[in-house]
């Protein structure tokens, strides 16, 4: 099972970091303007969607001035405020803080990422902001918010997430990324795959959001793109933080951290441990080594409700995800399918067994 046919080089756009355009291909064929969509029905049950400008009086009006008790996130980018639209329509804004992590570089890539692809499993980009030097992105509302709510740092009446929900997550993003990496043509580079990226609506099915560090891949005899280090510390691989050279394993091994976090309800990076624990994939080392030991990094909140065997198979796939030689970790097309395979199996009725 193999993503490279869909590679085949074509011409394309690209941003470098000065945002110089170059030229874009749908790989439908054919120049379709500012496409970059996917084959199949990934890209019709988007269709039609294009995103909106909003001036800041219809987003202030939306999110009621931007109060206070609006506010469901913050971060080095800005603010994420719950908003609705005179339409009716709930939306999550983003007011971006254009001197924090995200600028109004990380800003175009993101309208015309999100402008472009169109998948199940991609957070739906509703609209833009730009009047005056202010940057907002209106999104569709995620009413469960991202992944690390359910994961770390639970309220006292919080239930955790059972075995068989972590895995339905893990396909949800295993999915989004493959449409990433093997439908967008060509193939783009996610960058910033973590928890906190990973939303969810009331059912867990998972959209992948932030697309403002994406690039796209390498095409043709390129085996890489150069590029200054951006990302998560704790999710970025380790070839790409000492390098820079990016490639499409690049975001497997931050999948295969998000893997981890979902088994063991441990943080990638978490100062508050011990030395020693304080890095996710390093604690987790000696424990991959051994089939045996697998059962000892499990999340204690699960209480015991998984089966050995499937949780054997997912640290396994894991590990290959985590693979410090980025040539030998696995294609995602393949982690997903074997993803969804165990996610099929799974059963939460019974004690560890």
């Amino acid at each position: 099972m193999s993503c490279f046919s869909c590679m085949t080089p074509k011409p394309f756009t690209d941003y470098d970091e000065d945002m110089t355009p170059k030229s874009i291909e749908s790989s439908e064929g054919g120049k379709r303007g500012n496409s970059v969509r996917g084959k199949g029905k990934e890209s019709n049950s988007q269709k039609g969607n294009v995103a909106r400008s909003f001036s800041l009086k219809e987003l202030a009006l939306a999110t009621k001035n931007f109060r206070e008790a609006n506010l469901i996130g913050e971060g080095g980018f800005g603010s994420v405020y719950k908003g609705c639209l005179e339409s009716g329509q709930i939306v999550a804004v983003k007011q971006l803080n254009l001197d924090g992590l995200q600028g109004n570089q990380e800003f175009i890539v993101e309208v015309l990422m999100l402008s472009l692809l169109h998948h199940p499993n991609l957070v739906n980009l509703i609209g833009y902001c730009t009047d005056g030097d202010q940057r907002l992105l209106v999104y569709e509302f995620m009413p469960m918010g991202s992944l690390e709510n359910h994961l770390f740092d639970l309220e006292p009446d919080q239930r955790p997430l059972s075995w068989k929900t972590r895995l339905k997550i893990a396909v949800g993003a295993a999915r989004g990324l493959e449409y990433l990496h093997c439908k967008a043509n060509p193939p783009v580079i996610y960058r910033d795959l973590k928890s906190s990226n990973i939303l969810l609506d009331n059912d867990y099915n998972v959209k992948l959001s932030d697309f403002g560090l994406a690039k796209l891949g390498p095409v043709g005899d390129n085996t890489h793109v150069s590029t200054r280090v951006m990302g998560t510390y704790g999710y970025c691989a380790p070839e790409y933080a000492m390098s820079g050279k990016l490639t499409l394993k690049s975001d497997i091994y931050s999948f295969g951290v998000v893997l981890l976090e979902l088994i063991t309800g441990r943080k990638a990076i978490d100062f508050t441990r011990k030395p020693g624990e304080q890095n996710l994939v390093v604690w987790s080392r000696p424990f991959l080594k051994d089939r045996k030991n697998f059962v000892q990094m499990v999340d204690p909140l699960l209480e015991g409700r998984f089966s050995v065997k499937s949780l054997q198979h997912a640290v396994v796939i894991t590990s290959m995800c985590l693979q410090e030689q980025a040539t030998i970790r696995p294609l995602i097309s393949d982690v997903a399918t074997a993803l969804e395979y165990l996610a099929s199996q799974a059963d939460d009725s019974r004690k560890c067994r």
